[in-house]
């Protein structure tokens, strides 16, 4: 955050030397509130820039098997671009290469969920997927693992046939 505001700062301080510049090509006949003005919209086109490109940024870094499987997009008052143009503000991604399936029910998977959010670290939850129930469960050590394709506790919450998550732990290849 230190960088951007650092970068910030710096897209403002270049948006007044154009300012400045066209100040001195104009012999001083341009206005001078334009540097202040060019300062403001430098600035505020770089935090612009930066908040639309945060996701896409954020999801190349991710590894080989590491997949997006929810974003977020968000709309906000003071934002007004946003009402025109959502935001993508969080992201879930799930660890597939790293999936581990159950030695008791082949079709329960235990994996990594990370969720992203601008501006704060990113978070990693353990989830357990039941491919044959089409459910998942935070995995604790008090998580009953049923043996058939039903789950009974509720501890488990049932997912759509065409969740992302479930979609891409289950269709992952064995290995």
């Amino acid at each position: 955050m230190l960088w951007e505001l650092i970068a910030t700062i710096c897209a403002g301080l270049a948006g007044a030397g154009i300012a400045l510049f066209v100040r001195k090509l104009s012999l001083k006949k341009a206005p001078k509130w334009l540097v202040p003005a060019f300062a403001g919209i430098g600035m505020l086109s770089f935090q612009i820039q930066s908040e639309y490109t945060w996701y896409s940024h954020q999801a190349s870094l991710l590894p080989d098997g590491v997949v997006v499987v929810k974003t977020v997009e968000e709309e906000a008052p003071w934002r007004p671009w946003s009402m025109f143009y959502p935001q993508t503000t969080r992201f879930i991604a799930a660890d597939i290469n790293n999936a581990a399936q159950n030695n008791v029910n082949d079709d329960i998977y235990l994996v990594d969920l990370y969720f992203f959010e601008r501006r704060l670290s990113a978070k990693r939850v353990p989830q357990v997927v039941h491919c044959g129930a089409g459910a998942r469960a935070d995995f604790t050590n008090k998580l009953s693992i049923p043996a058939g394709d039903t789950v009974s506790s509720s501890e488990w919450q049932s997912l759509a046939s065409d969740d992302p998550l479930l979609k891409a732990v289950c269709q992952k290849p064995s290995a």
